[in-house]
């Protein structure tokens, strides 16, 4: 039976793949270049970065990679996380009463070597938001250095108006291709 190393350093990931009863045998943070590159749409941008994350981490015999990446998208743009808390109340003001998309890539490499990709699209709509709304939210802490400055697990649920797709994705490991890519990969799954 193959192990499972989770490319990823983010407790969110880890927690929603316990969600599957799947504990990984090392968790290793991959250091990659996350930059946007000139013209690449946000799919194409979310699935790089995932497989360049599984790309990045050494894999030990009978090991099994999962990496992802989730990303935000505003029409064609794809937002940047809320690395400061200026950036945060801007990102969530062009969210407000607007509809996104969040990608949510993962990639696995199994205990072979074979690559296999996939990639959750869900659409986010958030209800208009008031300035002193998103002043308490920044100062709640909650969505600090989030794709698109927001944690929909947390305070800013309430927010959504809209959701079509995958709330686990949204979060940052959607479940169901999880679950089908590991199971691809050999793991045994419930």
């Amino acid at each position: 039976m193959a192990d499972l190393v989770l490319a990823s350093s983010s407790p969110r990931r880890l927690a929603l793949l316990q969600r599957l009863g799947v504990e990984p045998a090392r968790i290793v943070a991959p250091a990659i270049d996350e930059s946007w590159r000139k013209g690449e749409l946000p799919h194409a941008y979310a699935l790089r970065l995932a497989i360049a994350k599984a790309e990045a981490v050494m894999r030990g015999p009978d090991e099994v990679i999962l990496a992802g990446d989730t990303a935000i998208a505003l029409g064609r743009r794809i937002l940047p996380p809320a690395d400061t808390e200026t950036v945060q109340r801007d990102l969530l003001a062009k969210l407000s009463g607007r509809r996104h998309h969040v990608l949510s890539a993962l990639c696995v490499i199994d205990a072979t070597g074979r690559m296999r990709a996939r990639l959750s699209d869900t659409i986010v709509a958030f209800k208009q938001l008031t300035p002193a709304a998103i002043d308490a939210y920044v100062a709640s802490g909650e969505g600090l250095g989030k794709a698109g400055g927001y944690a929909v697990q947390g305070y800013a649920e309430a927010w959504v108006r809209f959701l079509a797709g995958s709330h686990s994705g949204v979060i940052g490991l959607p479940l169901f291709e999880a679950r089908a890519l590991l199971k691809a990969a050999g793991l045994s799954l419930a």
